[in-house]
């Protein structure tokens, strides 16, 4: 990885953890004022997500001169991201870790942040946020 991808991963791992802060603090929150905890968790992944894909447009990604990108497609990517990894694989991953490999649930969600992390990274650069030169056709 070049300087450039790595000063990306540095800051998409800043967003990381506002999107955990915000997820948790929405989370309790809802919880606290009488949500289901299912619901909650919703609110929370939906909320933390789009401040995702806020910071990662801006912040992480942001566009070269001369580049473009769809927004609305854009955040589409994002939730498609972060669902199918944060949501489905973690899942998946934790089961395995805590049910079948017996791993404490704690060092299980160590491996799957291992995991998970640098590939949610890999698909935002290359996919949610990928740019286009501005005369280039979809």
């Amino acid at each position: 990885m070049n300087r450039t991808g790595v000063y990306q991963f540095v800051k998409f791992g800043l967003v990381g953890i506002s999107n955990t802060l915000i997820a948790y603090a929405t989370y309790s929150l809802c919880v606290y004022i009488g949500f289901h905890y299912l619901i909650a968790n919703a609110l929370g992944f939906f909320i933390s997500v789009l401040n995702a894909y806020y910071w990662s447009d801006r912040f992480v990604f942001k566009k070269g001169e001369g580049e473009s990108r769809n927004a609305v497609w854009a955040l589409v990517k994002t939730y498609i991201a972060y669902g199918s990894t944060g949501l489905l694989l973690a899942s998946i991953l934790l089961y395995l870790y805590v049910d079948r490999l017996h791993f404490s649930e704690y060092i299980a969600q160590l491996f799957v942040l291992v995991v998970t992390i640098p590939l949610n990274f890999i698909i935002n650069k290359f996919w949610s946020f990928k740019t286009k030169k501005v005369n280039e056709e979809d």
